[in-house]
């Protein structure tokens, strides 16, 4: 949901206003405050970035860390940064994060172009990968030392089953690894969190979530490999619990263990 307009000038409605300063839910902050805690994310005097994209994940995540922040003892700061992609809308994540009191940035670059021009085969991949160097590099030219990314647990079951079915390895993306060519350690404290549970709270919170200009959307690797895991799940319900065990016992360079 949008945040609402009156007359040439953005305004929030109160009750979107009073849910901005509403916390998570229980259930949901359970989840991401076990991520945190087990794999050690944030410290005292950390200097938190979000990637903020405006899906819901990365809403949801600035929500959480903001609400964090206000309530925890260990001190940190927080800002978001964008990295605007051609046709992104961003004023409705500017207000937000004013209403937040959470500084913003927004840097452009042609991801979209660049793809074009490589024909890359895995634009999904390539976007990512270029997005995340982007902001890390930001984040370590402004003194932040840590990134935090919107990946859930649906993300990590699905790069599993690509690097299973694709390369043959057994592996996903870490919840806290170290950027050695920035110095910037990346968290993802959305990691054990469903995206169903994601999808139920941005409803609740109204947040403002922008529609992706990306022209490859939905046409994807990665949106084949969901849909393939969605008919999976309808006869292995506990699917994603089998596949964090798989990750929590791998060997010691791949495993999740904290």
């Amino acid at each position: 949901m949008y945040l609402k307009y009156h007359t040439g000038r953005r305004r929030y409605n109160v009750r979107m206003m009073n849910n901005f300063n509403e916390p998570i839910n229980h259930s949901l902050r359970r989840k991401i405050g076990k991520a945190l805690s087990q794999w050690q994310m944030i410290s005292e005097g950390d200097k938190v970035l979000v990637g903020l994209s405006g899906g819901k994940d990365s809403l949801i995540l600035l929500h959480a860390l903001h609400d964090l922040q206000r309530r925890s003892p260990v001190k940190f700061s927080l800002a978001a940064l964008t990295v605007k992609l051609s046709g992104l809308e961003t004023d409705p994540l500017q207000d937000y994060c004013s209403a937040l009191g959470v500084p913003y940035t927004v840097i452009e670059h042609d991801i979209i172009g660049i793809i074009n021009a490589r024909n890359e085969k895995s634009p999904c991949s390539f976007c990512a990968n270029m997005r995340r160097g982007l902001i890390s590099s930001w984040a370590e030219q402004n003194g932040y030392n840590k990134l935090a990314l919107g990946h859930t647990l649906d993300d990590a079951v699905e790069t599993f089953f690509m690097n299973v079915l694709h390369s043959g390895r057994a592996k996903s993306f870490q919840p806290k690894v170290l950027m050695t060519r920035t110095g910037v350690t990346v968290i993802r404290p959305l990691v054990l969190a469903t995206e169903s549970a994601v999808i139920d709270e941005v409803k609740r919170l109204c947040l403002p979530v922008i529609q992706s200009p990306c022209p490859f959307a939905g046409h994807t690797e990665r949106q084949r490999i969901r849909d393939y895991i969605t008919e999976l799940r309808k006869n292995i319900p506990d699917l994603y619990g089998k596949i964090l065990n798989v990750l929590q016992n791998l060997s010691d360079s791949e495993s999740w263990k904290s």
